[in-house]
């Protein structure tokens, strides 16, 4: 281990984080209406005043766990209940079961409702965080309803209370979304740390995430994990949507498998999870420009989505984690490689000192996409700073070896 490369890195990572936080405190924050604008282009400046509700709660999380990690800082925690307060009184349509919404307006009138409950997913995980934070009941109490009312729609123990029905014609075709076990995987992360009261049924709930990963679309014989399978698992190879890998949300999925195989002491989980980790940055990472491609196809076939070349901050935050993740617990140096391999890309790429916060959206050669973009709907205080913020503990028991 080289403790002064991996201190280098650190005081990066650190400086990189400061900039960050800063950026969406300075020019996210809508202090009209309350809640995050996340529309900002390269320097701050808002391009839209539509608000994502998944920023709100993505927002509010991660300002939160930073006054956690790092200690009360007033604007962090105003903030992050600015964030709160805003979905509370905006963001849930009461008439539907509490479902919530996609986007809102500036002043929080509903603009888009989707099928999917990744909305609720992050208020839930925002609302455990400021719990852990603050020790105000109320707060676990809207954490652990929305928390329920994912795993009740995942489940399919209730139809969707909006009425909006599923996506495509079930009796044609129906399916499984990795997105749905591998989110509600690191809900139960969050809750079970905010939370201890309910370790037991966090641990059980993650036991069937874990299952439904392997059991339907973790594939070896493919060398792949699957966005999307039949209802029992089944590979549809004959289209495109049934040959979607994408490389990042493994990735991701890699260190949530590991973090949970971590709290249980289980080895074979955690390889397994590392085989996860190993199949994605092996096919997806671009051999002639560095970087991971956001889309591949499983048979090496056309990719149907246009961006599937491109190279999106986020995946390349979630193999910082993963990478770093899997060094700490093996000793691996092949993983230490991944993170600075990656590491110097992002470095290169990009990272804007200047002013704050990472490029989104970039080409396959790396340069940004014209007009540079630094937030957007899908865009928000939270892939980086997580990842600079885990990147910055993990450190930290690397070098306390």
């Amino acid at each position: 281990m080289d403790k002064a490369r991996l201190a280098a890195q650190q005081q990066w990572i650190r400086e990189e984080l400061v900039r960050c936080a800063d950026f969406w405190v300075n020019n996210g924050w809508d202090h009209e209406n309350g809640g995050c604008y996340t529309c900002l282009d390269r320097y701050g400046k808002l391009y839209s005043t539509d608000k994502s509700v998944w920023m709100q709660g993505r927002c509010a999380w991660t300002y939160s766990h930073l006054c956690n990690v790092y200690g009360i800082r007033k604007d962090w925690l105003d903030f992050a209940k600015s964030c709160l307060d805003f979905m509370e009184e905006h963001c849930i349509n009461h008439e539907a079961g509490n479902r919530m919404y996609f986007t809102v307006t500036a002043d929080g009138k509903p603009l888009r409702q989707r099928r999917y409950f990744f909305s609720e997913g992050f208020y839930a995980v925002a609302n455990a965080e400021f719990y852990a934070l603050t020790h105000e009941e109320e707060y676990l109490l809207r954490a652990r309803s929305a928390y329920e009312l994912f795993w009740q729609l995942y489940q399919g123990l209730i139809e969707d209370p909006t009425g909006m029905g599923p996506k495509t014609i079930p009796e044609t075709r129906s399916g499984r979304a990795l997105a749905l076990p591998m989110i509600y995987l690191n809900m139960c992360s969050v809750l079970r740390r905010c939370d201890p009261a309910h370790t037991a049924e966090y641990d059980e709930r993650s036991k069937v995430c874990v299952h439904d990963i392997f059991a339907y679309h973790h594939k070896p014989e493919l060398g792949c994990t699957l966005e999307n399978v039949g209802p029992n698992g089944e590979f549809r190879g004959d289209v495109t949507e049934g040959r979607i890998v994408n490389p990042g949300h493994d990735i991701e999925c890699s260190w949530f498998l590991m973090d949970y195989a971590n709290h249980t002491q289980d080895s074979e989980l955690h390889q397994k999870a590392q085989n996860v980790f190993n199949y994605a940055i092996n096919a997806g990472w671009d051999k002639e420009f560095g970087g991971l491609l956001y889309f591949i196809d499983c048979k090496g076939l056309p990719p149907e989505a246009y961006e599937h070349d491109m190279k999106l901050w986020w995946p390349h935050n979630e193999i910082l984690i993963a990478s770093l993740m899997a060094y700490r617990d093996t000793g691996n140096e092949k993983y230490y490689e991944w993170f600075c391999k990656t590491l110097d890309y992002c470095q290169k790429v990009f990272s804007d000192p200047e002013n704050g916060e990472w490029y989104g959206y970039l080409r396959r050669d790396g340069k940004p996409t014209m007009p540079s973009t630094k937030g957007s709907t899908f865009k928000g205080p939270f892939h980086l700073p997580r990842c600079l913020i885990m990147a910055d503990q993990m450190i930290n028991q690397l070098l306390a070896e």
